[in-house]
């Protein structure tokens, strides 16, 4: 690291869990964010500021006016413009080191396998099933840790589904792709502006954790949070030996496990 990297990174190199080995495992890491809204603003611009060394962008949506309530990473100026572009012109504003890579597209399963295998860690900040699904299905298979949040109305979640733990879930085992879960959307059923920050910025902290292999990242774990109330609830999740989604994957390559 250079004297200006030592500078800005010196709060973590501070820290005994992280020191200046820790900070450069991040500078050598690259993490996935699917989803440049409302959980994707908070928690691209924290891995940006905590220096990941790359992040990967992926949204094909538009900047509009009834983003701005909840979606911090844009501006009122950049209404009209890709969220990815907005998104990298904010990064690179709180971090010139970072590199992003900023993706305009709704990513299949075969593209989001590519994406996940040039990964270290993923971050679901997306706002439906469907992706979701098909992104913990690339996720299992590239074994790479995925850091999944959601959150509509006054309520969030949050979990780590680590498929390089043989005994971790996948988010398949919690929520079954032949259930009959509906996707709720904020247009329609509305969302507290600063739940998305909570949530995003836990997941921030998450992928960070796990990144540097510190703490107890929230593996096996389902995290629920009540806005209302700020009263947050641990629920303990199995992994289903039957999930069609998981149970063969020691046929897949993993990365090593950190932490």
């Amino acid at each position: 690291m250079n004297d200006n990297q030592l500078l800005r990174y010196s709060r973590h190199i501070l820290l005994d869990e992280i020191g200046i080995e820790g900070q450069a495992r991040l500078l050598a890491s690259t993490a996935l964010v699917i989803g440049a809204g409302g959980l994707g603003s908070p928690a691209a611009l924290y891995l940006a500021a905590s220096g990941v060394g790359r992040i990967i962008l992926v949204d094909d949506d538009e900047v509009d006016l009834t983003n701005l309530q909840r979606q911090i990473m844009h501006t009122t100026g950049r209404i009209g413009m890709a969220k990815v572009e907005s998104g990298l012109t904010a990064l690179r504003e709180i971090n010139p080191d970072v590199s992003v890579t900023a993706l305009r597209e709704r990513a299949g399963p075969q593209r989001l396998l590519e994406l996940a295998r040039s990964a270290s860690v993923v971050l679901d900040c997306s706002d439906n099933f469907a992706t979701r699904h098909a992104l913990n299905r690339a996720c299992v298979a590239a074994g790479v840790p995925l850091v999944a949040g959601a959150a509509i109305r006054f309520d969030g979640q949050l979990s780590v589904f680590d498929s390089r733990r043989p005994d971790c879930p996948c988010y398949a085992c919690l929520f079954p792709e032949d259930s009959s879960f509906e996707d709720a959307a904020c247009s329609t059923m509305g969302v507290f502006a600063p739940l998305v920050g909570i949530v995003g910025a836990a997941q921030a902290a998450e992928a960070l954790k796990v990144l540097l292999g510190i703490g107890e990242p929230l593996r096996g774990r389902l995290l629920l949070l009540d806005g209302r109330a700020m009263e947050w609830t641990g629920v303990t999740v199995a992994r289903n030996p039957a999930c069609p989604v998981c149970a063969e994957r020691s046929a897949h390559p993993a990365h090593p496990a950190h932490g």
